[in-house]
This record gives C-alpha cells, structure tokens and sequence, in this order.
C-alpha cells in the first residue's frame, strides 16, 4: 500500500497517542507531553489514501556521549501501525523517511529498543547491546563503614547534582544519553520526578561523588522491592556508602532492582554473583550519517591505522560506497575512495563494530562481512569501548 509520510500537526497529537496506547496497552489518560509539541521531538505519522493515520513513530531527540564528545542522534520512540495495516511496509516507510530528516538535521547515529527486531534489523539496525538491571537481595549487600565520607538523604536541589554526576561517568563512555534534549528537558512535577521517591547524596571533601535515586515501591513483606534509577559512584568510597545505604534497607524491602554500568565503581561492590534474573532489555543501533558518526565522536587516542571498506546501507543510500576510514590522534574521517575494496560490509556489521560488540572476523563469521581481504582489518572500527544504554526511551 502507498501512505504518506509527515510530521503530526498539533491536532492529531491524541489520535497518535490513541494508536500507541492500543499498540502496546498503555494507560488511557495521555500524559500532557504526549498532546503537546516538545522542542527538539520530531513525531511522524503514516496516513493511507483516505488521510486516516495508520501509523507513527518519534525521533526523540537524544543526544549520546562517544568518547568525550556529544553525538546528534536520531534516536527512535513509539513505532506504532494499526493492526489491520501491519506488514504492509508503514513502518518502512516511517523509519526511512525518519533517517532521511534525521540527516538533513545533523543526526550522525540512531538507538532504539525493538519489540520486534526483524523489522529494524531490515532497515540496518542491529542488536549490539542490553540495558541490565540486577535484582539482589538486600540481605546479601555489604554494609561496611566508609571512612571519609558523608552520606546524607537528598532534596530536590541535589537533582543538579545527580546530573553532573551521571555525565561525569557517562562522557568518557559510548552510546550513553546526554540526558539533555526531547523530555530531559522538561519540567519535572514537584517535588520529584514521576517515578521517584527520594535521593541519597554521598559526599566527600564537601563535594558529591555519589548518589542514588529510588523509588520505594510498595509493601514491607517478601514481595516489596527497591527500585534505584540511578545509583553512581565516581569513587570506590562512594560506591560502598551507596551500597550499605541499599544494605539498610534489608527490614522493609526483600529485594533491590539495580541498574548496571559495567566498569564503573558500584559494579565493584555489588555481589553480583547472587543476581536474581533481572530485566535485560535488547537495544539497537545503526549509523545515521556514516561520515558524521566517525567524525563526530571521540576515538582511543591510542589507536592509529587505515582500512578501506565498501558498505552496503539499501534504506539510506547515502551511506553506500567504497570508503577509508582513519583514527589518530583520538579523531576520525571517513573518505570515499576511487580504489576497489577487498571487504563489502553489510550496514549492520558497521553498528556491531562501531559499537565495540564484535570483530570483524566474528562479523565474518555471522555474515556481515564478505570480500577477500583479512576481516580483523576492521578492527579499526570496533577501537572504542563497548556502547551502553542507562535509559529506556
């Protein structure tokens, strides 16, 4: 079938909420956000021949943190399609004319978490990633004295404080949100965020290294369980004071829900071995603008090399070709080439490797890369750290 594909003016904004709400059995009261246009959010719908909106999807907005640097992102939300009207190519449709905004705009990279992965992985996104979440008894966190530091109950006015302390872990990263931009910067309800119900602020030579964001949840007997939406450290200290605050909650909640940044510090205290099975949430990636995603980031000052690739991307063409990529100096630059390639790499080998989750023998091996050339040549591309995700969009 034919639709068309436009941004939704203000007055369809409750019939798109109307369509995600049946898609995915949200609640029937829309939030004021979903009626309203937010700076930055780009929402789409797909109407057929008689103007009726058959499907939508939102380019949210986000920005990620890539080795230092801020990356424009053309993150995907809310692709929804009536049911009648599915496996009819409406989300093709949406999610290629989503791309194409979103490099007309400066978007470099694109994140999104699928329901249903073949769609996307058709379209050049693929699963380079989880967003994990631990479940730990409470009983079984350490609850030893931290010297040196101050652990005091937070207010709202901290809230400033737990984002710098989020960016402060999450820039050095990749793939990490900013946090800033599409619904981060709207105005929370007082006192607290929805979904929050209270802050811990450790602090060390009268500055914060760590902090804790929880909601209580509901019930004292073996059911009830804390929540902790945010839980960062930028010490070893404060890592442990985060943790015996969690430990304190042992007579009242059976379990915490924790959220997992591996490497960071909290990691290191956490008795991870004694996880319960946490939710685990696959996500996806794939590059925007391929020149745009390797010169935008930051790249390991280390690493200094040149590979050249042919990469095949059928749902954005503009980012097919024969190409050089080159890292020094902590940069990169991606130049099109006259000369033949010996490797021709599918678009979601490029995700994988971009994001530090494979190899490129290993993307060899699942199909990814072909051509006579040695795959581990694009190794060069995997240099960075493995991608994460502390947020669910």
């Amino acid at each position: 079938m034919t639709v068309t594909v436009r941004p939704l003016d203000d007055g369809e904004l409750p019939a798109a909420w109307e369509l995600g709400r049946v898609a995915f059995g949200g609640p029937s009261q829309a939030p004021e956000a979903a009626l309203r246009p937010l700076p930055g959010v780009l929402r789409l719908g797909a109407f057929d021949e008689r103007g009726r909106l058959v499907g939508k999807a939102t380019d949210t907005g986000h920005g990620q943190w890539w080795g230092g640097r801020e990356v424009a992102t053309a993150d995907v939300g809310g692709v929804a399609v009536l049911p009648e009207y599915r496996g009819a190519g409406v989300a093709r449709a949406l999610l290629a004319d989503l791309l194409a905004r979103g490099r007309e705009r400066g978007a470099a990279v694109s994140a999104l978490f699928p329901t249903v992965s073949a769609v996307y992985r058709a379209l050049g996104w693929e699963v380079v990633g989880a967003l994990e979440r631990a479940d730990l008894e409470t009983a079984a966190l350490p609850a030893t004295p931290v010297p040196a530091v101050r652990v005091r109950p937070g207010d709202p006015a901290d809230l400033a404080g737990v984002a710098e302390l989020y960016e402060t872990l999450a820039r050095p990263r990749s793939g990490l949100l900013t946090r800033r931009g599409g619904v981060f910067d709207l105005p929370h309800p007082v006192p607290w965020p929805e979904g929050v119900d209270g802050v811990t602020v450790v602090e060390q030579d009268g500055r914060p290294t760590g902090a804790l964001v929880y909601e209580r949840g509901t019930g004292y007997g073996p059911e009830a369980r804390l929540t902790a939406h945010d839980l960062l450290a930028v010490t070893p200290e404060a890592a442990r004071a985060l943790v015996g605050v969690l430990a304190g909650w042992r007579t009242v909640t059976r379990t915490v829900r924790v959220p997992l940044l591996a490497g960071d510090a909290v990691s290191g205290v956490l008795p991870l071995e004694r996880s319960q099975a946490g939710p685990a949430t696959a996500w996806m990636h794939r590059p925007v603008d391929v020149v745009r995603a390797v010169s935008d980031r930051g790249w390991p000052a280390h690493v200094r090399g040149r590979v050249s690739f042919e990469l095949v991307d059928p749902a954005a063409p503009w980012n097919a070709g024969v190409w050089e990529l080159e890292l020094a100096d902590g940069a990169g630059e991606l130049r099109r080439t006259d000369r033949g390639a010996g490797l021709r790499l599918d678009v979601r080998g490029f995700a994988q490797l971009y994001c530090g989750t494979t190899t490129g023998r290993a993307a060899a091996l699942a199909g990814l890369v072909h051509g006579p050339d040695d795959p581990a040549g694009l190794d060069l591309l995997a240099a960075g750290p493995p991608a994460q995700l502390l947020d669910y969009f």
